[in-house]
């Protein structure tokens, strides 16, 4: 039975709230935001027809509130919910809620939500639909021992999993008795936390592989359409970071087997609206059932650009009664979508969550990124899209209470390096000021030469940085060039300084990057934003697009090294007395600028000195103090477990830096904790 939906409540937050309410505005259907009252003034309520307060920060007293959600449903007379992803998107009591006070729930029955929640029943599903599945253990386990004794019959390495689990949290991978036992721990209390559940299953770890997955759209009529797979194997933590569709590795043919399977699974369950199917697959391209998502999946705008369907519009149009309006045969693959997830996290802090204000916010601009790309790559410029799909604004505040992403930053090009390249001139556009972001990292994937190849699996970030990521690493040019735009911000101010016609012909310089000094001479070259810096053994002509001052922070020139010419944008971060900070190719460096006497002078200036905490346990993110496993006075070994810190939901443990005696506590259990806070002190000379 088809009916008309005039008004959404979307029962969500951030930029997928944002994302629906845009769908919903261009069908002419009104949308209701719900908020907490820290969202009072969130960039998602600002976007909806209605707002309604649904309770306090805590997410389980507002977004995870059922009564609340509902009641509000009542009051705006919103006759369907959009549940967006995560918080009560695949909870089957929310659905059967919605059902039982006839308000139709934008997504799949409450019986396919439950069937596919359960990972150990959906596996069972899974199975009986001739869908390829991992070797595991069915069932759940309930002790450590369980967990070992099944750990050992399917042979390590293992994944320990919440059967109610998703978005990389409850999963822990085990290789030995000892790591079984600690991802049980805390796998358990991540699962209850999370999700309310903490049942537990194992399966085998399939090492080496990709995580591909089939989007699907099925309406009430019995069709079920498969859309081209997406790529998601670059993650950490067990979470997505970037995602791509089409997968570079995933041939038509298999394409079609997979496709075909996750149709089968859909159909077992009768299944309707948009869903996932997530697979694992090996390096000879066998592919595995991992779990279905019955919900909007956050990388669905890659399938969006990639296939032309907009999965929000057919979810709200099947959520009417209507029928699907294409069918398989109609589905192709229009060019290639890479998905950039902005997190409020620190790379360079094994990509610890953080938090803050965005003190200054600007989203890259489609237009710029063609003009940059003209001169280089034209053919990612003709046609390129850039689409940047968030939840915040500037002054917007990125809290510990729920997920740091910032938003989501897609590319379309007519192929894979149309989109890369595409995707990097985004990145290096995209003015974020506040709190740490992994925008130097993910600047650094368009780069990468495995990543560009595409021979990439979920190991990628832990084999490629296998001590930690630690920012771009700028080539010699590309330090000429740092050093050439930082040369000319100087010749800027000195311009200004000086009134017209009085200004000196030419600068000498000493400008010091990554620790080392350059001697530079700075002229002007045929107008004011034409500047030709010159270094022993090099040269650069700067051809000034936008000087970085006034409304955006961006500087943008064409330079010519002598060679061929190239586009380049830098961040222009903090501009101090003696120096500049900026961001290039995502990451922030220190460019100091001195006269030649200056340069001089501060080789005696005495070294700055720096608080020693290699003997102090502190707190790497922003977050709670869960538990201490220690007591002052007790001796500890360098790695012994002594803290869990909880971040977004995720249980971390933090270790003992060296060994020593417990001389200090200075958190307890429940303490709110910023980043490098001290949670206790070590004697070190009680040890010996």
């Amino acid at each position: 039975m088809q009916r008309t939906i005039s008004k959404i409540l979307i029962a969500n937050r951030g930029e997928i709230s944002c994302r629906v309410s845009a769908t919903a505005k261009r069908l002419g259907i009104k949308s209701v935001a719900v908020y907490s009252e820290a969202d009072r003034f969130a960039k998602h309520v600002s976007m909806a027809d209605e707002a309604v307060c649904v309770g306090p920060t805590r997410a389980a007293e507002s977004y995870l509130n059922i009564p609340r959600i509902i009641q509000a449903c009542k009051d705006t007379g919103a006759e369907a919910v959009h549940p967006g992803y995560g918080f009560l998107s695949e909870n089957t009591k929310f659905s059967q809620a919605c059902a039982d006070n006839g308000i139709e729930f934008i997504g799949p029955s409450p019986s396919a939500i439950l069937d596919m929640g359960d990972k150990i029943q959906s596996k069972k599903i899974a199975q009986e639909a001739g869908v390829h599945t991992i070797p595991g253990f069915v069932g759940i386990l309930d002790t450590i021992e369980e967990v070992i004794r099944v750990a050992n019959d399917i042979g390590y390495p293992v994944m320990i999993k919440a059967s109610a689990g998703g978005g990389g949290k409850g999963m822990r991978i085990a290789y030995n008795d000892a790591e079984a036992a600690e991802g049980f721990r805390l796998s358990r209390d991540e699962a209850m936390a999370s999700f309310g559940d903490d049942r537990l299953f194992v399966e085998k770890f399939i090492e080496e592989p990709r995580h591909i997955e089939i989007q699907l759209i099925a309406d009430k009529h019995g069709n079920v359409i498969y859309l081209p797979e997406r790529e998601c194997s670059i993650q950490r933590r067990n979470q997505k970071v970037l995602e791509e569709a089409p997968s570079p590795f995933i041939t038509p043919e298999v394409r079609k087997v997979m496709g075909e399977q996750a149709v089968a699974l859909a159909k077992q369950v009768g299944y309707h609206s948009a869903g996932t199917v997530e697979f694992l697959v090996d390096k000879h391209q066998q592919h595995y059932f991992l779990e279905m998502n019955t919900r909007l999946q956050v990388e669905h705008p890659v399938t969006e650009e990639i296939s032309g369907v907009d999965l929000v519009e057919q979810m709200i149009r099947v959520a009417e009664g209507k029928e699907l309006p294409f069918k398989q045969s109609d589905i192709t693959i229009k060019g290639w979508a890479l998905e950039s997830r902005v997190y409020a996290e620190d790379p360079l802090r094994g990509f610890l969550p953080a938090t803050g204000r965005l003190n200054r916010y600007i989203e890259p601009c489609q237009a710029a990124v063609r003009s940059a790309l003209e001169l280089e790559y034209p053919e990612a410029a003709e046609d390129g899209i850039v689409r940047c799909d968030s939840g915040v604004t500037e002054w917007s505040e990125i809290s510990m209470h729920y997920d740091p992403l910032i938003s989501k930053l897609i590319t379309h090009g007519k192929d894979r390096p149309a989109a890369l390249k595409l995707m990097a001139a985004a990145l290096d556009r995209y003015v974020i000021d506040g709190p740490a972001h992994n925008i130097n990292f993910l600047r650094e994937m368009m780069d990468h030469p495995r990543f560009v190849s595409g021979k990439i699996d979920t190991k990628f970030i832990e084999t490629e940085f296998k001590e930690g990521y630690h920012g771009y690493q700028l080539n010699d040019s590309q330090q000429q060039d740092l050093v050439a735009v930082s040369s000319a911000m100087q010749w800027k101010n000195v311009l200004t300084a000086f009134a017209s016609g009085t200004a000196p012909k030419e600068l000498p310089l000493v400008l010091t990057l990554l620790s080392k000094p350059h001697k530079v001479l700075v002229r002007r070259a045929e107008n004011d934003n034409a500047v030709v810096v010159e270094a022993e053994g090099w040269k650069r002509h700067l051809n000034v697009r936008a000087w970085g001052l006034g409304g955006s922070p961006v500087f943008e020139a064409v330079i010519n090294d002598g060679g061929a010419k190239h586009d380049l944008a830098v961040q222009v971060l903090e501009r101090k007395l003696l120096g500049v900070t900026v961001q290039h190719c995502g990451s922030k460096f220190d460019v100091r600028v001195e006269s030649p006497e200056q340069a001089q002078l501060a080789h005696h200036m005495p070294a700055t000195v720096v608080a020693n905490l290699a003997n102090c346990l502190v707190s790497p993110m922003p977050g709670m103090l869960v538990s201490l496993t220690a007591k002052k006075g007790d001796r500890v070994v360098m790695g012994q477990e002594l803290a869990v810190v909880e971040a977004m939901k995720m249980q971390n443990i933090l270790r003992a830096p060296c060994d020593g005696v417990i001389a200090e506590l200075a958190k307890s259990p429940g303490d709110t904790l910023a980043v490098d806070e001290v949670i206790l002190e070590l004697d070190v000379g009680a040890a010996a």
